[in-house]
C-alpha cells in the first residue's frame, strides 16, 4: 500500500468542505452457502470501543452469545503514528493492559492502557493498518469493526451493517440465545427500518453528526446542523408514542441510534459543535437512551473512558493538546419511564 493512499475520515472532505464518508471495501457476509461459511472459532472481530459502529457489533455478538463463537480484539482508544517516518497517517493501533501509556499524536496527553484493551493475538498485528495490510487491502481506509476470517486470512467485511447481519442469524447453532433476533422477519416492518435509516436516521444523525465534526467551511457545517437537528427534532416526536423505532419491538436500527445518541452529551456537543441542543434537552430521546443503555448487552458495549479519550485524544487538527472534558453526560441509569409509551415492549 502506498503511503500516499493511507487516510482517515478527518480527511474525507468534499469540495465544499463538506465530510464525505466513503463506503467500506470489504462487503461479504457469512453465510452456510457463501466464501465463509459460519464455524466456530474460525472468525474473529476487530474493534474499537469509541468507534460507534464497532461497538454496535459488540452489542449484536453479546446479544446473540457469541463471546466463545468469535474472538474480539480491542484497540487502544487514541490514534498513533502507523508508519513513523513512511508516512504521516494515524490510526488504530494494539496495546496490551499495564503498557506505557500513550500520548496523542502530537505529543501531548497521556491515555493509560487499561484492561479493556485486547492485543491482537490472531495475526501479531501492531495497528489496524497492518491487519488490513495482511488482507491485501487497496482500499487505504483502516477503520473498525473488522470481521476477519482465521481460515484464509482475508477480511470478512468492515462495513458494520454486513457484519450486523452476520452475527444476527448465521451463527445461530453456535449462540447461547438463538432466538435473539435485531433484523425482524416481518417485511413490513423490515422495510419500514430501511427506510427510516436511509432517509433520517444514518445520513443526518450517526453520520450526521461527524458531517458536524469534521466540516471544513461555516457552509458544511450549517448544512448538517440543519439536518442533524431537523432529524433529532423528528424522532424526538417518533418517539412520543412509539417506545422504538419500529413499535414496540427493539431492532438493529433502535441500537444504532442509540450508540449515537449515548455519546452525543459527553463528546458531540463539544468535539462536533452540535450544541444547538443536548440530549437531556430531549425527554424522550433521553429516556429512549436510558433504556436501551439498561439492557445488559447495550451497557456492555460501552466504555465511556475509551470513548472520550478516542474523540478528545486523536485529532490534533480539532484538539491540539488533548484535553479530555470532564463530563460524561447524563445519569443513564434514571428511571426511563418508556414502560408508558406505546405498547408493552420489553425491558
Amino acid at each position: 500500500m502506498a503511503g500516499d493512499d493511507a487516510r482517515t475520515a478527518v480527511e474525507e472532505v468534499g469540495i465544499k468542505g463538506e465530510f464525505k464518508r466513503s463506503a467500506g471495501v470489504h462487503r461479504n457476509v457469512v453465510c452456510a452457502s457463501g466464501k465463509y461459511p459460519p464455524a466456530a472459532g474460525r472468525y474473529h472481530l476487530y474493534v474499537a470501543l469509541a468507534c460507534p459502529w464497532a461497538a454496535g457489533c459488540l452489542t449484536l455478538l453479546y446479544t446473540k452469545g457469541l463471546e466463545d463463537t468469535i474472538g474480539v480484539s480491542v484497540v487502544h482508544p487514541t490514534w498513533a503514528a502507523t508508519r513513523p517516518g513512511v508516512d504521516e497517517h494515524c490510526g488504530w493501533h494494539f496495546k496490551a493492559p499495564g503498557d506505557a501509556a500513550v500520548a496523542n499524536p502530537a505529543g501531548h496527553g497521556s491515555v493509560e492502557c487499561d484492561d479493556a484493551l485486547v492485543p491482537d493475538t490472531v495475526n501479531g498485528c501492531a495497528t489496524i493498518r497492518d491487519l488490513y495490510d495482511l488482507g491485501k487491502d487497496t482500499g487505504g481506509k483502516y477503520s473498525t469493526p473488522v470481521l476477519w476470517d482465521k481460515q484464509t486470512s482475508t477480511i470478512v467485511s468492515n462495513e458494520s451493517l454486513d457484519i450486523l447481519r452476520s452475527l444476527d442469524s448465521a451463527f445461530d447453532e453456535f449462540a447461547k440465545q438463538p432466538e435473539a433476533r435485531l433484523f425482524p422477519a416481518d417485511e413490513s416492518l423490515a422495510k419500514e427500518l430501511d427506510e427510516l435509516n436511509e432517509t433520517l436516521v444514518y445520513p443526518k444523525v450517526n453520520n450526521g453528526v461527524y458531517r458536524c465534526g469534521f466540516a471544513r467551511t461555516q457552509e458544511a457545517y450549517d448544512a448538517a446542523v440543519r439536518d442533524l437537528f431537523g432529524a433529532l427534532d423528528t424522532l424526538e416526536e417518533h418517539l412520543s408514542t412509539r417506545r422504538y423505532l419500529g413499535g414496540d419491538t427493539f431492532t438493529w436500527l433502535d441500537m444504532r441510534l442509540f450508540h449515537t445518541l449515548v455519546r452525543f452529551d459527553p463528546v458531540y456537543i463539544t468535539y462536533f459543535k452540535t450544541n444547538q441542543k443536548r440530549l437531556v434537552d430531549y425527554p424522550n430521546l433521553l429516556g429512549y437512551t436510558r433504556e436501551l443503555y439498561q439492557m445488559p448487552a447495550l451497557k456492555r458495549s460501552i466504555n465511556m473512558r475509551h470513548i472520550k479519550a478516542h474523540y478528545f485524544t486523536s485529532h490534533p487538527v480539532l484538539n491540539t493538546f488533548g484535553i479530555v472534558p470532564i463530563y460524561d453526560g447524563p445519569d443513564l441509569e434514571a428511571p426511563h419511564g418508556r414502560e408508558k409509551v406505546g405498547g408493552c415492549g420489553s425491558k
